[in-house]
């Protein structure tokens, strides 16, 4: 399994499955807000609603391992002091600042504020790896991919405001997450990826319910038929999505890999065309998905290795 890991195949497979995936969750959050009667300006409703998906999101990853390999779910002293700073950083203040900083500002801007998270990544990982160092086929693949994401919503409108909850709290939540995947790659050595993924979900999630419920107003959250399939859909790609995603970063460059996050915007706007009514495919959103794959393949060509022949002469 670690070998099939490693494999470059493997690897963009599960990258563009995981940011696909991860790019639904726009409108399926859009749509739940909604169904579940959550209004916008209700902080504490986000943060107990977050925190119950990405609990039953890491105990599905949890289970799932008790009844495949259990071994696999027991840590050390060291790694659990690891786990409880993970799942706070990667999980409750990253989720804190991007559920109330995407009800602040536009679809647009936090779709290029949280992508900005690629850019902290790459930058990170440039001093952090010898092996991993921006150069011009990054610089290039970072500057067409987050082109791609400004065309993907040049129809809409680009307000350039800034508030601390806001904006502010979009590229907190990006530096969160880029941290995150930094400290994932350099710390969790040892763990296994679907049980770094399922304690840090858990233990993220309760510290969000712990704070939220005891604050939460009577019927700030109604669960329909729709509002209960949302709500297992959300959980069920941040398990599956999460879980893959740490998986290849265990075996792969950070930098690399990130990239291909460029996607998760892309796809979002390409699904919510498809689910939230008003919204529509243009030309605007295919030019977006050029760049965007301009990107993927700049910063992952490596060309071919001039052979070298060494020729000797006779003394």
């Amino acid at each position: 399994m670690d070998s099939m890991l490693k494999r470059k195949w493997v690897v963009v497979c599960i990258a563009i499955f995981c940011s696909i995936l991860w790019g639904s969750a726009f409108p399926v959050l859009k749509v739940s807000y909604e169904e579940l009667q959550m209004a916008k300006d209700d902080t504490i409703a986000k943060i107990v609603f977050a925190g119950m998906r990405f609990l039953l999101a890491g105990l599905i990853l949890l289970v799932g391992l008790i009844f495949s390999n259990p071994k696999k779910l027991f840590v050390t002293k060291r790694q659990i002091l690891f786990l409880v700073i993970f799942g706070i950083l990667q999980t409750s203040l990253q989720y804190f600042f991007f559920y109330n900083g995407l009800a602040e500002v536009s679809g647009m801007q936090g779709a290029i504020l949280l992508s900005s998270g690629t850019f902290f990544t790459v930058v990170l990982a440039h001093f952090f790896y010898t092996n991993d160092r921006i150069n011009w086929k990054k610089t290039v693949g970072l500057m067409a991919g987050f082109a791609g994401i400004i065309v993907a919503n040049w129809g809409e409108e680009l307000k350039l405001t800034f508030q601390v909850t806001g904006e502010g709290y979009m590229i907190l939540a990006a530096l969160t997450s880029a941290i995150g995947t930094i400290m994932a790659k350099e710390l969790a050595i040892g763990i296994h990826p679907f049980a770094l993924t399922g304690w840090q979900l858990t233990i993220g999630a309760g510290l969000m319910l712990v704070i939220g419920i005891p604050q939460l107003q009577e019927n700030a959250i109604t669960f329909t038929p729709l509002g209960w399939m949302l709500f297992i859909y959300s959980a069920l790609l941040s398990a599956v999505a999460f879980g893959l995603w740490y998986s290849i970063l265990k075996f792969n460059k950070a930098g690399e890999i990130s990239m291909f996050k460029f996607i998760t915007p892309v796809s979002g706007a390409i699904l919510s065309a498809m689910f939230i009514p008003g919204e529509s495919l243009n030309i605007f959103i295919m030019g977006a998905l050029i760049l965007v794959a301009t990107g993927i393949i700049a910063v992952n060509y490596k060309g071919q290795k001039r052979k070298v022949v060494n020729v000797s002469k006779d003394s």
